[in-house]
């Protein structure tokens, strides 16, 4: 009798997982669905149609190039970038970061998925503007340390001093 209660224990947990996963699934189309039109009712409001350009992927990132930087350097996941930065919730304009000064390094894999597919859009001494949809910072993980809720949708504007692969 103890040999059934495993094999029909084991079908309830994957059958009630299953139900979690759609609802987390759920919950995260809703949420990108709500994070998108804050970011293009933002673009339409401040008159950036004209200038914001989509990553090429399903992130729902926006970039706006200030300034293109020069050379030929390719960006892989182990890529190390030294940047200035200063990061703002895109909608209140709360800054939460500014790097002044110190110019901090990180590798290219290890940062923020919004990092990760718009720094590359520049080159080095390239400046870019990144607004990053909540599932591409830090979804719904506040970040207490630095004041950002759930959820917080992302304003960056980045110059990049370096790169080395």
């Amino acid at each position: 009798m103890n040999r059934w209660l495993l094999p029909i224990f084991s079908i309830g947990v994957l059958v009630s997982g299953c139900g979690k996963t759609q609802s987390d699934r759920a919950q995260y189309l809703a949420q990108a669905a709500k994070d998108d039109k804050i970011v293009a009712d933002y673009i339409a409001a401040n008159n950036l149609t004209d200038v914001a350009k989509k990553v090429s992927d399903t992130s729902g990132v926006y970039y706006i190039v200030i300034q293109k930087g020069t050379g030929n350097d390719i960006f892989t996941s182990s890529t190390q970038i030294t940047v200035g930065d200063t990061g703002k919730l895109l909608t209140t304009g709360k800054v939460f970061t500014q790097t002044n000064e110190f110019h901090p390094s990180y590798v290219l894999g290890q940062v923020i998925l919004g990092w990760q597919v718009g720094i590359p859009q520049i080159k080095r001494g390239g400046i870019v503007r990144l607004l990053i949809p909540s599932r591409y910072a830090y979804g719904p993980n506040a970040q207490a340390l630095v004041g950002l809720p759930a959820n917080a949708i992302l304003d960056f504007d980045i110059r990049l001093y370096d790169i080395t692969n």
